[in-house]
């Protein structure tokens, strides 16, 4: 799994020169209208700019630097008064109050920071990189963590040849945390106990379900309610047939020749974990998987991305474009479209999977 957030890091790049600006726009502001502004105020906003993007000797660097403008405007304009006295020591005592919001800041980073390492090598141990080939398939998988959190998400996927053929499993757990880990844990060793000793992909499904069942019997609280979207996939032993059982999720999107397709199911089913209001029907979709196709599968994170007028990401029309018949590069194109109409940073986590058929 690989991460990137290019946006992002562009976007606090730019940030970093905000004080700046603002000390050299309030001094030439006040040099073009010859003291008949008082740009104190916009000097005094300058320490404040600098602390949420700033280090401590970036922020005081800063108030010191506004200081000397605001003198030099004073001397430039006549002989200073006692009256100048009260902008500075304003400066000054602002200086000071960035610097101990910089502190906290930073404080609070590096706590953020240490939960997200520890919930990334959680992850890792949970849901470990699939191989980068199986069978005639190109493997690649993205694991994007939402910019917002620090919690252990739900999302999961995993890769599997079994004597069947080639099985495939993307669900999203509702909810986040250790309740969500076991759920994910649950999950992915009833999948990979049913690829190998369930000969059709209903038999994986319904074992996925008793499973998920099972486990809730045994719940208390909120992990009583949990459910999993999913989409299962089983290819045969050539890869040239797909089918594919829904529960509820986000439709696969089958790359190639450039046009995306949503396989949508022909009958809606519910996701994991509620199948018992729908009964045992499960219903499987077939579809044909050309060489040189790309299979892509992906979390709510992803269609349920939304940029800031609150339009939800349409992943169709950014793989409806010729793409090389590699997953890593179909996957590559996906998050940088999403990542840039978010801004850089997503709402939900995201796992995506991709798989191209090769010769």
């Amino acid at each position: 799994m690989r991460y990137s957030r290019p946006e992002a890091t562009q976007g606090r790049r730019w940030l970093r020169w905000l004080p700046a600006a603002v000390i050299v726009g309030a001094f030439l502001l006040d040099l073009s209208t010859l003291g008949g502004v008082n740009t104190f105020p916009l000097l005094a906003a300058a320490p404040g700019a600098a602390a949420p993007v700033l280090s401590l000797r970036g922020t005081i660097a800063t108030g010191v630097a506004a200081n000397l403008a605001g003198l030099a405007l004073v001397y430039l304009e006549g002989e200073p008064t006692r009256a100048d006295l009260v902008p500075f020591i304003s400066l000054v005592l602002l200086t000071v109050i960035a610097a101990v919001f910089n502190v906290l800041l930073a404080r609070d980073r590096r706590q953020l920071r240490t939960s997200r390492e520890v919930a990334a090598a959680v992850q890792r141990a949970v849901l470990p990189d699939p191989p980068s080939r199986v069978g005639r398939l190109a493997v690649a998988s993205r694991y994007e963590v939402a910019h917002e959190e620090a919690a252990i998400g739900g999302d999961l996927f995993a890769v599997h040849q079994t004597p069947h053929g080639i099985r495939m499993l993307l669900a999203d757990v509702r909810g986040k945390g250790v309740e969500a880990v076991r759920t994910v844990n649950v999950l992915l060793g009833s999948f990979r106990e049913a690829g190998d000793h369930r000969p059709d992909l209903p038999g994986v499904v319904r074992q996925l379900e008793d499973r998920m069942q099972a486990g809730l019997g045994q719940a208390t609280g909120a992990e009583a309610e949990s459910f999993a979207t999913a989409v299962i996939a089983e290819l045969s032993p050539d890869c040239s047939v797909l089918r594919v059982a829904n529960r509820g999720h986000s439709a696969p999107l089958l790359v190639h020749e450039g046009k995306a397709i949503p396989l949508e199911p022909a009958t809606p089913s519910l996701p994991l974990g509620l199948g018992a209001l729908g009964g045992d029907d499960v219903p499987v979709d077939r579809f044909d998987l050309p060489v040189g196709a790309t299979l892509v599968l992906f979390t709510d994170g992803i269609d349920e991305a939304r940029d800031a007028d609150g339009v939800f990401f349409d992943p169709v029309p950014v793989l409806s474009r010729c793409l090389p018949p590699d997953p890593d590069a179909v996957l590559d194109a996906l998050l940088t479209a999403v990542l840039r109409h978010t801004g850089g940073n997503l709402q939900d986590d995201a796992a995506l999977l991709a798989v191209t058929r090769k010769e």
